[in-house]
């Protein structure tokens, strides 16, 4: 197999990337500077032999903790549960949460096989019943579909017994948008999920 088939098989493994798609981006590669292709090189072998899960949150890290979980401002009292790792991104630029997270790795999916024990639950479990002063509230943030629904059910179960609230993300109807064009499902949950003004 020549490079250009090897670089384009491996871009093409990445998420959203189809056959034509990698083979743009292994053109755009090849036509750029070398050194732009070395750097990147360097920083992918960079990537790989220092981001880890933290070892807490299972949040991706360079050092011994993630840089929510070594903030000793942070509010120890909260932890908000999502799927993947980017989503703490996400909810961080809100600019609103001050708590912890903790990172799932995915969601519950058994036409997939990923069942529990695939997932980082036992982690979480740990977190609440060995903390000092434990967590009062878990407030799980995975999506709204139908694996992350069946996800925060198993979730609730689980964190039910250790005296702790459990929260769920408000769903409703996006800032901007008519509701005109919004599905029934989203208008009901932003009915049922209303607040006093």
């Amino acid at each position: 197999m020549s490079p250009i088939e090897d670089l384009t098989r491996e871009l093409q493994r990445l998420p959203g990337i189809g056959k034509r798609t990698a083979l743009r981006l292994a053109y755009h590669l090849i036509k750029g500077e070398k050194e732009y292709i070395h750097r990147l090189a360097r920083t992918l072998v960079r990537v790989a032999d220092h981001i880890h899960p933290c070892p807490v949150c299972g949040n991706y890290c360079d050092g011994k903790l993630c840089s929510v979980c070594s903030d000793p401002s942070r509010d120890r009292g909260v932890i908000c549960v999502v799927e993947e790792a980017y989503e703490v991104g996400a909810i961080e630029r809100a600019g609103r949460y001050r708590g912890l997270f903790h990172v799932l790795g995915g969601r519950l999916s058994p036409l997939d096989g990923i069942g529990p024990d695939t997932l980082n639950i036992e982690g979480l479990v740990h977190r609440i019943e060995e903390a000092e002063a434990g967590p009062q509230e878990v407030i799980l943030a995975t999506n709204a579909s139908v694996e992350g629904e069946a996800t925060a059910v198993y979730l609730e179960s689980l964190l039910r017994p250790h005296e702790v609230r459990v929260t769920r993300l408000a769903r409703g109807i996006p800032v901007g948008s008519d509701l005109e064009y919004v599905d029934g499902t989203t208008i009901a949950e932003a009915l049922a999920g209303r607040r006093e003004m």
